[in-house]
């Protein structure tokens, strides 16, 4: 792996190990991944255990990143779209990587990364809820941006919020995200108690009635 700027690159081989067989891939220190796309065949690939799982720590979703296969082959410009992970050790277990066409439009998460400090929080009056911590959005690949910022300095009063119809987004980015959708707002401390009790409670009264569900399924079966 290697940074060109901002430009990531990832050195990868074609894969013919499937299926079951991709154990002996990660017991040599190999992760099995797939690269694919519109208009474009899946290719089965293999990487460098150590090399991919420091890259995929650091990125994003909306972080272009240039896969090579082999050493002669023209590079294939991609997003990370999912790995899996074991549950147990967090050994990277496989990749996906969506390839894209610089000239397509594609849809992508952009991270949100909290900037500045509210005065009144920082006073002890108030604290921070936060909301939705990326926005969903529509642009050409090159127009992609690492992460947007939402400063918090402007936040001087109780109640007062950030929205997504707040940010500053570039102009050639379109946001497919609800413009009313809240970032962070400032509560008092006691709100946001009451606020998280209250969610406790929807979620208990969920496990209950999934619990009834259960046990009428099986009153119905000795009948």
């Amino acid at each position: 792996m290697k940074q060109e700027g901002e430009r990531l690159e990832l050195v990868a081989e074609a894969r013919d190990t499937l299926g079951k067989r991709a154990r002996q891939l990660r017991r040599a220190g190999l992760v099995p991944g797939v690269l694919y796309g519109h208009r474009f065949d899946a290719v089965p690939l293999q990487f460098d255990g150590r090399v991919l799982d420091r890259l995929v720590s650091r990125i994003g979703g909306s972080q272009l990143i240039s896969i090579r296969v082999g050493d002669g082959s023209e590079p294939e410009m991609a997003l990370l779209r999912d790995t899996q992970r074991d549950v147990i050790t967090g050994q990277l277990l496989h990749v996906d990587f969506y390839r894209v066409s610089m000239t397509e439009r594609l849809t992508a998460e952009i991270p949100l990364m909290i900037v500045g400090e509210s005065p009144i929080v920082e006073d002890g009056e108030g604290m921070l809820l936060q909301g939705i911590t990326v926005i969903e959005v529509e642009c050409l690949p090159n127009d992609l941006v690492d992460a947007i910022e939402v400063d918090l300095s402007g936040l001087t009063e109780l109640d007062q919020s950030i929205l997504v119809r707040d940010l500053a987004i570039p102009a050639k980015i379109d946001v497919l995200t609800d413009p009313d959708e809240m970032i962070v707002r400032v509560v008092r401390q006691e709100e946001e108690l009451e606020e998280e009790e209250e969610l406790e409670e929807e979620l208990v009264s969920a496990e209950v009635e999934v619990i009834r569900a259960r046990e009428s399924e099986g009153e119905e079966e000795e009948d």
